[in-house]
């Protein structure tokens, strides 16, 4: 068998892929394989979903979203694409609290890696896990919920604990978004007004090349009662967009979700881009690192330091918030987070000899790389970064003994030798 990730930078080893269509089938693969690593929508960019045995995708499971009003909770099969059933949930008069850039990546497959969306006030997609219902390595079924023993640990568990079958998200009322676009915003008020800039909207993305001109465009997302989306005439000396804008210059932006202000769905515009539209399909790679929020500035200007040997491999860069969580894997474990985020040129060999270089950098400010893009975190640092890396790795040996959920990625960056 031979298949590639989402972006085609990498080719995946697995010699079957199995796609079982009932949570019996699901019990009896995991019970029968040797080794089995789960397999989401494919959009990371390392080898974390990769594996010399089987891979096993849960996507055909039978759809489902059944809604508890009482509770405020969804729950969903694993491996819905977000895409599938954020119209339906509105359409109920429901929101998730936020969504990632992509609509189209899988429930498991984010929450697994820690994915996140934007927002001062807004916790990773992890974060809305209420419950989660695991297949184990023997077949047998787990489920775990929010308070309960374990759940900590077992949310963003980068697929080493067990096949995730169905996922209970928080909820809460439906709303509307008006997304507004400002450019060219120098890196002086940046630094000026930091904490304003990105407290600005409900959700709000810086985009930069790391060049002089700053942050070339600013996506500022906020709830359309937020009165600020209405009045403000003035952005820190950035300049208001006149024409809908993609991230990238020179790119049409006819695939990102609406802009100029006009209010939509939460589902149509916390997203960068339109469920329609399919990216990175072989052209881009991907990295991305979160630092403490006290750290952002100083990581801001180590990275700019950097920016002649970053900039000829670069396709755009993005600066975000994240919440804290107490989800023990994930990369805002404990901490208000701003992530630095790199779209790659698909450079493979340069960025790889690129990225020890940036981890570096990064490093004297507790930067947790994302687990589902490419980076060169030294394997000792992240246990440092990571205070529960080690319980994590008990937990996995108590749950999956002879350790067929393992695979290269586990290997090299989680479980002890």
């Amino acid at each position: 068998m031979t298949s590639k990730n989402w972006a085609g930078n990498l080719t995946y080893r697995a010699t079957s892929l199995v796609e079982p269509t009932s949570l019996d089938e699901l019990r009896d693969v995991i019970g029968a394989q040797r080794s089995v690593t789960a397999l989401g929508s494919r959009h990371s960019f390392n080898d974390i979903a990769d594996t010399e045995h089987t891979q096993v995708s849960v996507r055909r499971m039978p759809a489902e979203m059944t809604i508890d009003a009482s509770a405020r909770t969804v729950t969903v099969n694993a491996g819905a694409r977000y895409g599938e059933f954020v119209e339906s949930l509105d359409a109920a008069g429901w929101a998730l609290h936020n969504l990632a850039s992509l609509p189209h990546i899988s429930v498991a497959g984010a929450i697994a890696t820690g994915t996140h969306g934007s927002g001062d006030g807004n916790g990773s997609l992890a974060s809305a896990v209420a419950a989660m219902d695991f297949v184990l390595a023997d077949g047998s079924l787990l489920s775990v919920r929010r308070g309960e023993t374990d759940f900590e640990a077992m949310v963003v568990a980068l697929g080493a604990l067990g096949v995730a079958h169905r996922v209970t998200l928080d909820i809460s009322p439906a709303f509307e978004i008006r997304q507004s676009i400002w450019e060219r915003l120098s890196w002086s008020s940046l630094a000026d007004d930091f904490d304003a800039i990105t407290s600005a909207a409900y959700s709000v993305s810086l985009f930069t090349d790391w060049g002089d001109d700053g942050i070339t465009q600013a996506w500022l997302k906020s709830t359309a009662d937020d009165p600020r989306a209405l009045e403000r005439d003035e952005f820190f000396g950035a300049t208001p967009a006149s024409t809908p804008l993609h991230p990238l210059p020179d790119v049409d932006p006819q695939f990102t979700t609406d802009q100029l202000g006009v209010a939509g769905r939460w589902w149509n515009r916390l997203p960068h881009f339109k469920l329609e539209f399919t990216p990175s399909n072989g052209e881009e790679m991907q990295s991305e690192y979160l630092v403490p929020r006290s750290h952002a500035l100083a990581a801001i200007d180590a990275v700019r330091q950097l920016a002649p040997r970053i900039r000829p491999h670069l396709f755009v860069s993005e600066i975000r918030t994240i919440a804290r969580d107490d989800l023990w894997l994930s990369p805002s474990h404990g901490v208000d987070c701003v992530a630095l985020h790199f779209t790659w040129q698909p450079h493979i060999a340069e960025v790889d000899a690129l990225l020890p270089h940036l981890d570096a950098a990064l490093a004297p400010f507790e930067a947790r790389p994302h687990w589902g893009k490419l980076f060169a975190t030294d394997r000792d640092r992240l246990s440092e970064v990571y205070p529960r890396l080690r319980a994590f790795d008990a937990l996995a040996s108590t749950l999956d003994p002879e350790g067929k959920f393992r695979n290269d990625f586990l290997d090299r960056w989680i479980f002890s030798r």
